[in-house]
């Protein structure tokens, strides 16, 4: 484990990814420690540095001197944001990590770029099931009645409870394998944290964010277990009223604990919020410092391109990480007349020409002619992406040379499975770039048309813009 000191207080965390990288800070909730984030680990390394930290008083961090509250860990994570990196960075927090996640935002909106919270407590009032079962164990530790007493009363009372309380934090149809369920009940009772668990009852109760959601800047996903008894979904119902610039998600057949009762999907919902790379194909794989900076000039060179039209900086960054970049001299062919492919290309830098044969549609061409050439931002080739057909056009790079994207098919349709909002967004921009280009070509052929007498027209004028390399 890695250890930070902060004004005095030591701080254990998880480190994973490259230290180079925009920090991800994952804060997890009451009675737990860094491993309750250990399922999003190996997804945000990908393009994080990320920092699964052991809040003061929980895992192998040493409580803070002071009575614990949500703004004293806030004010602590933010020293430590401060610590680690030179920007604003990404906050997951789960349960009361997300609690002390939207503090933070609300006291230093500056630090945060955005966040992803996981059934974040927003009452700091838990459900009934909770106040039955623990509250006793919890007043014991509270009024300081001595930690082996309090171990005493807590190993019988919960050992007695366990079956009430698997319910509690997990859905009837839960996924979440027994490994991970001991490990997480392991760390609700480890011993020397009754002073934590007891004041950060209290402490949540306190923050009371009623009122206050909406004043949170940074953009914000929060997930919730349909079948949540920890932190009730009434607290759902508050960020649907207070705070609807917040992606409210819930999701069917997990409780408290999505990540690990349900990981494909909340890693799914995740990534696409945040504009990571694939997740669920094989076509996924690990990038280093250079593949990353090549994704965010994609990303931004898309805002400006027919497929990026309307997409967040999430979008585009996740769009951008399934293209692939080709360099190519002046008059270097791309594609030739019939080639089969089923990738389209989108000109990233330079022009590109289209060469065509009008006299041998479908044939091999005998005369290719100069028609037209693309310029930055514009598509081609995406009817063969769609359909696998022949290209109907060569393709060569313009006299200063070419920097083209290609999109492979099986990469949208990938992308599609990952993340449905921006595959539809992505397919909708590919039509409406069709659509537009089908318009010029109407118009131009009715220009033709007012140009030539009637009595000669037999056949409409050749089209000066087809469609290009489908």
């Amino acid at each position: 484990m890695t250890t930070y000191t902060i004004d005095g207080q030591t701080i254990h965390a998880v480190q994973q990814g490259q230290p180079t990288r925009q920090v991800a800070l994952l804060i997890h909730g009451w009675s737990s420690s860094w491993y309750a984030m250990s399922p999003l680990l190996p997804l945000l390394s990908q393009r994080f540095n990320c920092i699964a930290v052991d809040l003061p008083g929980y895992g192998e961090s040493p409580t803070l001197p002071q009575r614990a509250s949500i703004p004293a860990y806030a004010d602590l994570i933010a020293k430590l944001i401060e610590e680690v990196s030179d920007g604003p960075v990404v906050l997951i927090g789960h349960s009361m990590g997300g609690m002390i996640s939207m503090a933070l935002a609300l006291r230093y909106p500056v630090l945060v770029e955005r966040m992803v919270l996981i059934c974040p407590t927003i009452s700091g009032r838990l459900s009934t099931r909770i106040n039955i079962t623990i509250s006793p164990i919890t007043l014991l530790e509270w009024i300081g009645l001595g930690g082996m007493l309090v171990s005493g009363v807590e190993s019988v009372v919960v050992g007695l409870t366990d079956r009430l309380m698997r319910p509690i934090s997990f859905s009837e149809r839960t996924g979440i394998t027994e490994k991970d369920y001991m490990r997480l009940r392991a760390d609700a009772r480890r011993p020397g944290q009754g002073r934590a668990r007891a004041e950060c009852f209290f402490a949540m109760r306190e923050n009371n964010l009623i009122g206050r959601l909406n004043g949170i800047e940074p953009p914000s996903l929060v997930l919730w277990g349909a079948e949540d008894n920890t932190v009730p979904l009434r607290d759902a119902g508050v960020v649907a009223d207070e705070w609807p610039q917040a992606d409210l998600r819930i999701i069917p057949k997990a409780g408290h604990w999505p990540h690990f009762e349900t990981p494909d999907i909340t890693r799914r919902m995740v990534a696409a919020f945040l504009g990571l790379p694939l997740i669920s194909s094989e076509l996924n794989k690990s990038l280093n410092d250079r593949d990353l900076a090549t994704i965010n000039d994609i990303a931004q060179f898309l805002s400006h391109s027919d497929v990026g039209h309307e997409l967040n900086q999430a979008q585009r960054t996740r769009l951008a990480a399934q293209f692939h970049q080709h360099g190519y001299k002046p008059g270097e062919t791309i594609v030739h007349t019939l080639d089969s492919g089923t990738a389209m290309f989108i000109v990233q830098d330079g022009t590109v020409e289209v060469w065509s044969d009008p006299d041998s549609p479908g044939q091999t061409p005998k005369n290719l002619r100069y028609i037209a050439s693309l310029t930055p931002g514009q598509i081609t080739g995406e009817l063969a992406m769609l359909d696998s057909g022949l290209r109907s056009a060569d393709l060569r790079a313009g006299p200063e040379g070419a920097t083209v994207l290609s999109l492979e098919r099986d990469r949208l349709l990938a992308l599609c499975e990952d993340d449905s909002t921006l595959g539809t967004r992505v397919l909708w921009n590919i039509a409406r770039a069709m659509a537009l280009r089908q318009r010029f070509i109407l118009w131009q052929l009715q220009k033709a048309l007012q140009k030539s007498p009637a009595s000669k027209v037999t056949q409409p004028a050749p089209v000066t813009q087809p469609e290009y390399a489908e």
